[in-house]
């Protein structure tokens, strides 16, 4: 089950991330451009919140329930910190990516309820970018890439 649930995790950040880049880059032309909201950047931004919802559950799964790693740091958490792998999966990972939901949540919120069009395209952009920076900085890359 772990190494099913790992893989998956694994494998669904390219579509998470795919996704937020091309929000981004919708919602920074957009901005620019001043280009009318249209329902391709509603559809990717729609896309953006449910695979991030599904990457979110996937992972909790996996820290909750049954990754060792994470089993390890609770048993002796105070030697966990010490352990940058460690800790870097029991607290720096689930932080950022917890933010950056959050963040991708309320960009996706503001932007649908804004007036503008304009407004909905900066609120994306800068909602967008600042969860894309916090993702880029929690995934471990240290791991295959598929």
């Amino acid at each position: 089950m772990y190494t099913g649930l790992l893989h998956a995790h694994n494998g669904f950040r390219w579509l998470v991330l795919l996704a937020l880049i091309i929000s981004v880059v919708l919602a920074l032309t957009g901005w620019v451009g001043k280009r009318e909201w249209k329902k391709t950047d509603n559809l990717f931004n729609l896309l953006l919140v449910i695979f991030t919802d599904i990457q979110f559950l996937v992972g909790l799964a996996l820290y909750a329930f049954v990754s060792p790693m994470t089993k390890a740091a609770f048993q002796n958490f105070g030697a966990a910190m010490k352990n940058s792998e460690l800790r870097f999966y029991a607290v720096e990972h689930i932080l950022l990516m917890v933010i950056a939901l959050v963040l991708i949540h309320i960009g996706r919120s503001r932007s649908k309820k804004a007036s503008s069009s304009d407004k909905k395209h900066r609120l994306a952009a800068i909602f967008y970018t600042i969860s894309l920076v916090l993702i880029l900085a929690g995934i471990p890359w240290g791991r295959a890439f598929f």
